[in-house]
């Protein structure tokens, strides 16, 4: 019998941790079967008001006009938001960790850029009067081409998605297109492979579906505050998000979480609460913005699509000698989580697998499609499903078992990782020994007595005596950002344009080593010093990013 081998995590956690096969009560549990949990749904307000959006019917188009007029003499229709609105009507939740330009707007004023993006809130007494009124807005619509494919998008001459990425890729670290991973040299290695494996694998984007669609409510409070519940996985990210958007004090801003409905990422990016809150401040009274069903699917973002490309270097004996990743992410229409995603894949490569040389570029695209963003380990659930699947197409391509092959590639304790870090209590290989056992595979008897704490280290923690670099997909013209980037404000965005429809616009040249694809000109400061700042006001808005742990686990100081 394989044991399964406790010592290797004793410090990592208590030995108290033994719960499968005993009926171990959940904390919520007694209020999820009698149905007390309390939802954001369940509190009830007098003279409640109910918020619909106007959505566009096109992945793609200019909005000429906007016309409430109609609307807004509707029965019971209370105030129909706009755009304009909105204070602060740009953003991206990335950028509350100066990471990425804000790119979203709110409610749009000018542009569409993906099927059912808000236009226009209506605020109603009741829910079917909001939906009547939302029907009777009329937008006068220019649709302009759309591009739905990762690799179409970044084709010279593709439809602009976001003009402050006019070749529809997200710009890493103020300088390059993609995420690139360089360790060892790939090329020179494939050249002494005796087999080389190529394998394309695509992901469609995953809606999670909750069973409690988004929603929050939000009410005034004393004081000139507002109370919000919602339904938000990120209490902390909904209120710096809803403080930027709306330009007040977090501390003007009453947040009540509590039990979600299901969310499995979904519900980390929200932006239904700035709406909700800003009715309330509108109108004097409470609002209710909640997503039906139809919008969940729609316009709810999903873990986005993913393709990639994984060319292996191989012997015969099965050691995998290179590998290089070409992968896309879709992102949308809008960055959201992609960016980030995008980091977390490119520190996983190339997987568990102790690999002397490994490329990676990987792109963060922009399409026509609905933002995606988080999802039950995105940017790892994907790139694992395609390394994998095409560890099977290597074992079937030298003749060995796929279990051996993994147990011969493995990780050991003390292996240099492509992203330059030690390997340590690694368990791939015992992990395998089980699988073999349990679906009674028999594999050999070296792979029987190999183990994660042996055999690494020494050569295999050397770094590459020679990376190959290259300045491939660098541009001009951002400026760098980072997680943990200290100091107080953020670099603005470059200002907007809206040129003529990208159809009709010349092919933008392929880049080349020596001409960056394109660049990004920053305002030029003006000749004369500006006017002296008016004096702040009684309570000045936050400026800089919020205060909290991030995503990645960093921490502002």
């Amino acid at each position: 019998m394989v044991e399964f081998r406790k010592e290797f995590f004793a410090d990592e956690r208590d030995e108290n941790l033994n719960e499968i096969g005993k009926p171990t009560r959940r904390q919520d549990i007694v209020g999820h079967v009698t149905g007390r949990s309390p939802f954001y749904d369940d509190h009830l307000f007098d003279g409640l008001l109910h918020i619909r959006c106007v959505r566009s019917p096109h992945h793609a188009a200019r909005i000429r006009r906007i016309d409430t007029s109609e609307a807004s003499r509707m029965p019971g229709v209370v105030r129909i938001l706009t755009g304009a609105d909105v204070p602060v009507n740009l953003n991206t939740l990335l950028s509350l960790l100066d990471f990425g330009i804000d790119d979203e707007p709110i409610l749009s004023t000018d542009r569409v850029r993906y099927k059912g993006e808000p236009v226009a809130a209506v605020i109603a007494e009741t829910e079917a009067q909001a939906r009547d009124a939302v029907n009777a807005v009329r937008v006068d619509w220019e649709p302009v081409p759309h591009v739905l494919d990762v690799e179409e998008a970044i084709k010279p001459g593709a439809p602009v998605v976001l003009d402050i990425y006019p070749t529809n890729r997200f710009i890493y670290h103020g300088k390059y297109d993609h995420q690139k991973l360089r360790y060892g040299d790939v090329e020179a290695a494939f050249r002494t492979a005796d087999h080389i494996v190529e394998g394309r694998y695509q992901m469609s984007p995953i809606e999670q579906a909750p069973i409690e669609t988004c929603g929050a409510i939000a009410a005034p409070e004393q004081n000139g505050r507002f109370v919000c519940y919602t339904s938000t996985q990120a209490l902390f990210f909904s209120l710096g998000t809803s403080a930027k958007v709306l330009n007040m004090p977090s501390s003007r801003l009453h947040f009540i979480g509590g039990t979600v409905g299901g969310g499995f990422g979904g519900k980390v990016d929200s932006v239904h609460e700035p709406i909700a809150i800003l009715g309330a401040m509108l109108t004097g009274r409470p609002c209710k913005f909640m997503w039906d069903r139809a919008e969940e699917m729609q316009v709810g973002a999903p873990r986005g699509a993913e393709r990639w490309y994984i060319k292996d270097g191989v012997m015969r004996d099965g050691r995998i000698v290179a590998r290089k990743f070409t992968g896309y992410f879709d992102c949308g229409a809008y960055t959201r989580l992609s960016s980030y995603a995008i980091i977390k894949s490119v520190g996983h490569l190339p997987g568990p697998y102790t690999i002397p040389n490994v490329y990676a570029d990987v792109y963060c695209v922009y399409t026509n499609r609905t933002p995606a963003t988080a999802m039950r380990g995105f940017g790892i659930t994907g790139v694992d499903f395609a390394i994998e699947a095409h560890m099977d197409k290597v074992a079937e391509t030298v003749g060995m078992n796929p279990i051996e092959l993994r147990i011969l590639n493995a990780y050991r304790d003390g292996d240099m990782k492509a992203h330059r870090r030690l390997a340590k209590n690694c368990a791939l290989i015992e992990c395998c020994q089980v699988v073999a056992e349990k679906a009674g595979v028999k594999i050999s008897p070296e792979a029987r007595a190999a183990a994660s704490t042996r055999g690494g280290g020494g050569d295999r923690a050397r770094l590459p005596s020679f990376t190959a670099t290259d300045e491939k997909g660098r541009v001009e013209g951002y400026a760098a950002q980072g997680y943990a980037r200290k100091g107080g404000s953020r670099p603005s965005a470059p200002a907007r344009s809206h040129p003529a429809t990208p159809a009709a616009q010349p092919p933008r040249p392929a880049a080349t080593p020596s001409q960056p694809a394109y660049q990004y000109q920053p305002a030029q400061p003006p000749a004369q010093p500006p006017a002296p700042p008016p004096a702040p006001p009684a309570t000045p808005a936050r400026r800089g990013a919020m205060r909290f742990s991030s995503l990645s686990g960093f921490r502002r100081r």
